[in-house]
């Protein structure tokens, strides 16, 4: 049985709060993994609104180094007495910023260095290939930028030295379960697009079939074509379920909501469901 939990996103349920960001909690088996940790708060009220005990957690994995998937390791990591082991790409401690004529050179990486969330506990596994948590879950290590459609934002930054370089996102990592229905696929924010990552799970496990898919899809400034694309592809694979968070944005939750009626869903902050779906 798998469960899976939406502790933070840009929306919410009844009695949760919505922030930007995203920390989804899977459930297989008993065994649990945290998948990205939020911006900050949102995902320590949403966990005790939704009786979720951070110190039964067994792993936690981050999808990339920006602040609104990691901002809220540090709190969790305060609500455990244990050690525990935090799975990512070396990448995560890059020095991410957003640039832009209208906002400027803003930070937007990791907000505590990496010896305070050591000191509290985080014991950090990092890789850049793929790695195995189970016989069963995986993650993505590097995805290949396969299509030819989907591309990383222009905006987006890794400063080094006194100079800033496009960041190019090595450290976009996705989370990939085997079932008997197919793959379930757990996303952060997609930053090398949502098709790659699917291709990289399928070589990676060897499954062809996709059951599920579930997170951020990167999709909320992408071009009709784009959108277009993607639908088209996501109909090849042939999903079951889509449950789209955080940086879908809403003309492409419309458009697969349109294209997938029975299998969309918003996923948002308080959502949780078993697996085959209930």
């Amino acid at each position: 049985m798998i469960n899976i939990t939406t502790l933070s996103e840009n929306t919410a349920t009844v009695n949760c709060i919505a922030e930007w960001g995203l920390s989804i909690l899977v459930d297989v088996d008993g065994f649990k993994i945290l998948f990205d940790t939020g911006a900050g708060s949102s995902v320590i009220h949403n966990a005790q609104i939704m009786g979720i005990d951070f110190s039964a957690i067994d792993k936690i994995v981050l999808s990339h180094g920006h602040f609104d998937h990691t901002g809220g390791l540090s709190d969790i990591l305060k609500r455990r007495v244990q050690k525990i082991d935090v799975l990512g790409h070396p990448d995560i401690w890059t020095l991410k910023y957003s640039c832009s004529k209208e906002y400027g050179d803003r930070y937007i990486g990791m907000q505590h260095s990496r010896a305070h969330l050591e000191g509290s506990g985080a014991q950090f596994k990092l890789s850049k290939e793929p790695v195995w948590l189970t016989d069963n879950i995986v993650t993505s290590g590097e995805v290949p930028m396969i299509t030819d459609y989907e591309g990383i934002d222009a905006n987006l930054f890794v400063k080094e030295g006194s100079g800033f370089k496009p960041d190019v996102f090595a450290d976009d990592l996705s989370l990939g379960i085997k079932t008997e229905l197919g793959l379930v696929i757990i996303l952060g924010c997609s930053h090398r697009g949502v098709i790659n990552i699917i291709r990289r799970m399928q070589e990676i496990t060897q499954e062809e079939r996709v059951f599920c898919v579930v997170g951020g899809t990167h999709l909320m400034a992408g071009s009709d074509e784009r959108i277009s694309r993607t639908i088209e592809d996501l109909k090849k694979i042939g999903i079951q379920r889509l449950g789209v968070s955080h940086c879908t944005g809403f003309k492409a939750s419309a458009e697969l909501f349109k294209h997938f009626p029975d299998a969309f869903f918003n996923n948002n902050a308080g959502t949780q469901f078993s697996l085959p779906f209930s």
